[in-house]
């Protein structure tokens, strides 16, 4: 298992997909925008499930929390069945979020890593998207690591996601 870790638009979708181009076995990329694709359209809005604010600004209501778990246990069966996984996530929570994938992933090898980029690069991208709430790359890229350890970190911020795939592969392959 490998855990990116990131703000929005730091760059995890497209380091995962450089890592499924270097890594030898087949990855899966499995991450919390196929969650929250997955949800049902009324959790995506509002209280229960998914809210996001004007300011780019996220919160997550109890049944949200209660499908993330269902998820984690599901994404940690595929990998106890022996699938390689690059799971793709914000840890809105910081700290208690990484508890919450380490509790699901307990009695896994897992290889934590930080993806960094810088507020404004990380911004631009968004902008650039357009799929998402203007304001929530700028407030993430530091609050997501607030608490986390990790075995590894990269930035994206000025290196291309290939060199930070290969990076990452040569520690998975310790």
């Amino acid at each position: 298992m490998i855990v990116l870790n990131g703000g929005s638009s730091s760059g995890k979708t497209e380091l995962t997909r450089c890592l499924q181009a270097t890594l030898p076995e087949p990855w899966l990329g499995l991450g919390v925008d196929d969650l929250i694709e997955a949800m049902p359209a009324s959790l995506r809005t509002g209280d229960a499930g998914l809210a996001l604010a004007e300011d780019g600004g996220v919160s997550v209501g109890p049944r949200f929390r209660e499908l993330e778990a269902a998820w984690m246990a599901g994404v940690a069966a595929m990998a106890r069945a022996g699938a390689h996984v690059v799971i793709d996530e914000v840890f809105l929570g910081g700290a208690a979020s990484q508890q919450r994938w380490r509790q699901a992933l307990r009695g896994l090898e897992v290889l934590w890593v930080g993806v960094r980029c810088e507020s404004s690069v990380a911004a631009a991208r968004e902008r650039a998207r357009g799929d998402r709430v203007r304001g929530m790359a700028a407030s993430q890229a530091d609050l997501v690591h607030r608490g986390v350890h990790y075995d590894l970190q990269v930035d994206t911020t000025h290196t291309p996601s290939a060199e930070c795939a290969r990076t990452i592969a040569a520690h998975v392959h310790r």
